[in-house]
């Protein structure tokens, strides 16, 4: 489940980030897709991908953004 999980955000990366939605610049480094990779890298499936969607909830017009690494 781990490694579909992976792929599939690869797969997002690799064809569906590049659209760039909008003009849209990540305020965040890494990026919300780098950060969910590692989350589900360090802590599986589960866990990683809560932490992956609690960061994209983060990210909001009134966030700061800046660096946030995987803790």
């Amino acid at each position: 489940m781990k490694k579909l999980i992976l792929i599939l955000i690869k797969l997002y990366k690799k064809f569906l980030s590049p659209i760039n939605f909008g003009t849209r610049i990540c305020k965040y480094n890494p990026s919300c897709s780098d950060y969910t990779y590692e989350a589900v890298e360090k802590y599986g499936v589960i866990k990683g991908l809560l932490k992956g969607l609690y960061r994209i909830i983060r990210c909001n017009p009134f966030s700061k953004g800046g660096y946030d690494p995987v803790s």
